[in-house]
């Protein structure tokens, strides 16, 4: 962040730091490719936190998505960023790790595009949010099978773009890492 302004860090398709640019800059028209993150939390019940987003966000406001989303900063690793993040959208602690990171690019209406390399991690927890209303309208614990149902019916009206690309390859690659067997 430099003064009031917050930065995100612009890349190659190969998530190589190629410049910075103001954050609603890069979200403008077509989008600058730029780094980003997204956060599973999951409890003992196969349950994902999941949060609505904050009506005062230019791109998707009100629309549900992962637990927290977000864009690391200059010499911030994905797991510090992640931390981060999650202390300051949902006010938890919790350790996630990596699991893989894929590019995408979304269009918002007339408004903006998210163009983004983005990073996506998970965690488990016992603890509850304590979301901030500035970022987040509301959160709830779903069961991972019932999410599964619930986005194949007009889901892209309520979730956000790259939440449901997410979910789809994460049940498809990487079920087994978030919830082992036992």
């Amino acid at each position: 962040m430099q003064g009031n302004q917050e930065y995100v860090i612009l890349v190659d398709a190969d998530d190589n730091p190629i410049g910075k640019k103001e954050k609603f800059e890069c979200h403008m028209g077509e989008g600058s490719l730029h780094r980003a993150f997204s956060v599973f939390i999951f409890n003992s019940r196969n349950e994902v936190l999941l949060q609505q987003r904050s009506q005062n966000k230019p791109l998707w406001p009100g629309f549900w998505s992962n637990t927290c989303c977000s864009h690391p900063r200059e010499n911030e690793t994905y797991v510090e960023a992640a931390h981060r993040r999650l202390k300051e959208e949902m006010g938890m602690q919790v350790d996630v790790e990596f699991l893989y990171k894929f590019q995408y690019r979304a269009k918002y209406k007339n408004i903006g595009t998210e163009n983004e390399v983005c990073a996506v991690l998970f965690g488990h927890t016992q603890g509850e949010p304590l979301a901030n209303p500035d970022e987040v309208n509301n959160t709830k614990w779903v069961k991972w099978n019932e999410l599964l149902k619930d986005v194949t019916n007009g889901a892209d009206q309520i979730y956000t773009p790259w939440f449901l690309m997410e979910i789809q390859h994460l049940n498809e690659k990487y079920i087994n890492n978030i919830f082992p067997k036992q």
